[in-house]
């Protein structure tokens, strides 16, 4: 692990991305990716904060792509937060070669997501370059965008979350039993982790395979590091504490929905994103929220059972959304 660990480093110090700090409107160039951050939010302001790590890593990992990164502090940079209709941070940002919208990324709650726009803007890139090199060069063979994407997405992927889940479904709706079993053998070992559905995406269920030298699913990462499948973790369990022997830290529930609910002074958790909702007393709160100019937060209980149904105990309401002011339940 240490030498896997060390050649990591090495080919991160080969391979820095510069990301820029935006502090006029014109310094931004076409075929980027905007990220709109906020000092009250520790998760993208702090240099160690894992937003802005993750930011930092996709920079790093389609180094060589001409993608072009930016950090656009939004209270700072008004107008552009006006123009791009900034209204949660993080909000991530994606233009193409001619400076219009490619997609948008609003919260932090989807980096998965967010990895695969960026590789999908890469690959984009990386095609026209390669096209253009393969019309004045034709007997040079010119390697896919996927051939050269695959690689740094599965990385960010994996490295998105201290222990990283690839299942098939989510844990709200596994797709199998060894993928719920998994989910239900971590959250009773109260160990914190994100999830990506393999079944919503080929590329990364195929790459993962020789990736990590593993064929099945479900796939569960620690610090970036494979642990193996279901009987693995399940022999771990059986063997004694297993956040310990995946080298993490046990995730208590009642200090974890405290940091959330004081992650921003007007902190929703509803269903959906802003940009997204996908129910009507979520998309309500929304406009509501909106059409008075407040800044507030927001976190998709649909991705996390564990804050949804945590929640409802933490403050005795057992509907969504909720609303939460200075840490304090105002209400529906």
């Amino acid at each position: 692990k240490i030498h896997d660990l060390l050649k990591r480093n090495s080919k991160k110090e080969k391979s820095i991305m510069t990301i820029i700090d935006i502090t006029k409107e014109e310094d931004i160039k076409s075929n980027s990716v905007l990220f709109f951050w906020a000092s009250w939010h520790e998760a993208s302001s702090s240099p160690n904060g894992s937003i802005n790590a993750i930011f930092q890593m996709l920079a790093e990992s389609t180094s060589s792509s001409g993608v072009n990164f930016y950090r656009v502090e939004a209270e700072a940079m008004s107008s552009l937060s006006q123009k791009y209709s900034v209204q949660v941070i993080p909000t991530f940002i994606l233009l193409d070669r001619d400076g219009n919208i490619l997609d948008r990324i609003d919260g932090g709650d989807d980096i998965p997501r967010l990895t695969k726009a960026v590789a999908t803007l890469a690959g984009s890139h990386t095609s026209k370059t390669n096209k253009s090199k393969t019309s004045s060069t034709p007997k040079e063979k010119q390697p896919s965008p996927d051939e050269n994407t695959i690689q740094s997405r599965l990385k960010a992927l994996i490295e998105s979350s201290p222990v990283m889940l690839f299942m098939k479904g989510d844990p709200t709706a596994p797709k199998c039993g060894f993928s719920r079993q998994i989910t239900e053998l971590l959250s009773q070992e109260g160990i914190a982790f994100g999830t990506f559905d393999i079944l919503t995406d080929e590329d990364v269920r195929q790459g993962l395979k020789t990736y990590s030298n593993w064929p099945t699913f479900p796939q569960l990462y620690a610090n970036g590091d494979l642990i193996g499948g279901l009987d693995i973790v399940r022999e771990m369990a059986e063997d004694g504490d297993l956040a310990e022997q995946m080298g993490v830290e046990k995730n208590l529930l009642e200090d974890r929905l405290k940091k959330l609910t004081t992650r921003h002074r007007v902190m929703l958790f509803m269903k959906g994103l802003p940009s997204a909702p996908k129910c009507g007393f979520s998309r309500q709160t929304v406009q509501i929220l909106e059409n008075h100019n407040a800044n507030y937060d927001s976190f998709n209980i649909l991705e996390d059972d564990e804050v949804r149904q945590g929640l409802k105990a933490f403050s005795d309401w057992p509907t969504f959304p909720q609303l939460y002011v200075d840490g304090d339940l105002v209400g529906g």
